[in-house]
């Protein structure tokens, strides 16, 4: 591997926004499917993460393509959904933009943990950005069956050297949480604007089902 798993990411970056400053829809998305093969790297434990931001990645693009031209910067596709009183569904685009950047604000967490605390384990890590980010939006079983799976996380060691390649991963996780991190929080702030920020219970039903099935049949 040329450089290391974070660095197509790095790469993709450089190409999210307009010249006007502008959320560009695809390569935004294109930008958080970079992130798969770090997410694979976690093995078991971050399954259902991959599955469901891959889903809000799928829900978004397919909303870009019913009109590319229409939905070429990201959030006005949440401003359609408004303006159709649809924003507010569950299976609404805002909604998956909304956990799309949540899971993300776990990972960038994630990252920066690692950096930061090269004394902890890797279930330490997971454990405390969870706690930062995700947990409030989740209910009692979710929570529950979210901190169950991330305790097979894989070894800490392990992980840093799968994710290296020919690089520095910590440096390039350095990078990722103070370049990426950023484009999360502008997202954050547009939803506040449009009164989106606290949308919870439904999505944190479907996680819940996701991990009840996956321990189920795994075990």
């Amino acid at each position: 591997m040329e450089g290391t798993v974070f660095t197509p990411c790095l790469e993709g970056m450089k190409h999210v926004k307009s010249e006007q400053g502008e959320m560009l829809t695809m390569p935004f998305l294109d930008l958080c499917k970079t992130l798969f093969p770090v997410l694979d790297k976690f093995g078991a434990a971050m399954t259902i993460v991959k599955s469901d931001i891959s889903g809000n990645i799928t829900r978004l693009e397919k909303n870009y393509l019913s009109d590319p031209e229409k939905y070429k910067y990201l959030y006005t596709i949440v401003q359609g959904e408004i303006e159709s009183g649809t924003a507010k569904g569950s299976s609404s685009c805002t909604n998956g933009l909304l956990w799309l950047t949540r899971a993300m604000d776990f990972l960038v967490e994630l990252c920066r943990n690692l950096v930061a605390h090269q004394d902890w384990s890797m279930s330490q890590a997971c454990g405390d950005s969870y706690q930062k980010t995700l947990k409030k939006w989740h209910g009692w079983f979710a929570s529950s069956t979210s901190s169950m799976g991330l305790k097979l996380a894989p070894d800490r060691k392990k992980f840093m050297e799968v994710t290296a390649g020919s690089g520095d991963i910590n440096a390039d996780m350095e990078r990722f949480c103070s370049e990426f991190g950023p484009f999360l929080q502008e997202n954050h702030k547009f939803l506040v604007n449009m009164d989106f920020k606290n949308l919870k219970l439904l999505q944190c039903l479907q996680i819940s089902f996701c991990y009840s099935c996956f321990y189920l049949f795994a075990g």
